[in-house]
């Protein structure tokens, strides 16, 4: 599972790009009906020039054979084409044939990651309006409109999105996670570590499974020392996912400041093992090792984290952390 960050997740949308200088026409065919290849080169380097001249009703079909171009300057123009007339003439298939195509012939082509990036948003975009015409009292419509709320900070109405979920369905999985999120992402008052508890525990108890609602009850009790219920929350939330990363730091260091140094150990050994470069990582495994009678391995860990220290204060300071002293 993705780990837990206080962030929204968002779906991106964003105003379609309509690609304007390529549309022209009505929807054509566009399939794959198979060409010489000798045939191919012309047609390909007539239906880039159509394209570009604003007639894609008639590039299309003289584009289709553009995979089977040799040189690969014109497969890739035609390749572009495609996608772009294909999109502007509203024939998602065929957009995301001939993107599949280009990423697989110019994985790191610029241009094809350019039009790569605008197409999708533009089928995100689509899919969403469809969505909100079609399905508007959908529980998928509220929840798009939450996180689009969520992307513009509108945390209030963010969260009446939420509810509106519940009340349809008060055992949808994830809403009161998503709440609580939102809860923590508010400029903080008095109440705010109280009602962010009540919404994570009441997502424990529709899904039990729920890893980060697990990992954030275990900050939310880290924060005020109570070590006794932090630990058997991090500790659920690596069960849950062992590489949790977040949770395996935090729960060892959880039993460092509980003074439990040789339960620290496990969780801070995996620890460092998937985030090697995280100097208070080995900071706290050292203190778990010295406590355990492990001297030449805190020693070690004291080291590494003196190394990793200096390599951020030089990338602060702009120098290269690899230069020699």
């Amino acid at each position: 599972m993705p780990k837990f960050r206080f962030q929204p997740f968002f779906v991106i949308l964003v105003a379609p790009l309509l690609f304007t200088p390529w549309a022209s026409g009505q929807a054509a065919s566009s399939g794959a009906t198979a060409a010489p290849a000798a045939d191919s080169t012309a047609a390909v380097t007539r239906g880039v020039q159509l394209a570009k001249s604003n007639h894609c009703k008639e590039a299309l079909p003289a584009l289709k054979g553009w995979p089977r171009v040799a040189d690969k300057d014109l497969k890739r123009e035609g390749g572009l084409a495609t996608v772009r007339c294909a999109m502007a003439m509203s024939q998602e298939d065929a957009a995301l044939n001939a993107l599949i195509a280009l990423r697989h012939a110019f994985p790191s082509d610029p241009d094809v990651l350019y039009v790569e990036t605008h197409a999708y948003s533009d089928l995100s975009t689509h899919a969403a309006s469809e969505l909100a015409t079609k399905a508007p009292d959908s529980y998928q419509a509220h929840e798009l409109g939450a996180e689009a709320f969520e992307e513009q900070g509108k945390w209030d109405e963010a969260e009446a999105q939420y509810r509106t979920i519940l009340q349809q369905n008060p055992t949808m999985p994830g809403m009161h996670f998503r709440i609580g999120r939102l809860i923590l992402s508010r400029p903080p008052n008095a109440t705010t570590p109280q009602d962010a508890r009540v919404e994570f525990e009441a997502e424990l108890k529709i899904d039990p499974n729920n890893a980060g609602a697990e990992y954030v009850l275990g900050e939310l009790a880290a924060s005020d020392q109570n070590w006794a219920e932090a630990i058997p929350h991090f500790s659920n939330a690596v069960k849950l996912d062992p590489t949790f990363t977040d949770a395996l730091r935090g729960l060892g260091m959880a039993y460092n400041s509980n003074q439990q140094f040789d339960q620290a150990v496990a969780p801070l050994e995996s620890y460092v093992k998937f985030v090697p470069d995280d100097p208070a990582g080995h900071y706290q495994l050292a203190i778990a090792y010295a406590r355990t009678g492990k001297k030449d391995q805190a020693t070690q860990q004291m080291a590494l984290q003196r190394e990793l220290d200096a390599k951020a204060r030089k990338l602060h300071d702009g120098q290269d952390p690899n230069a020699p002293r």
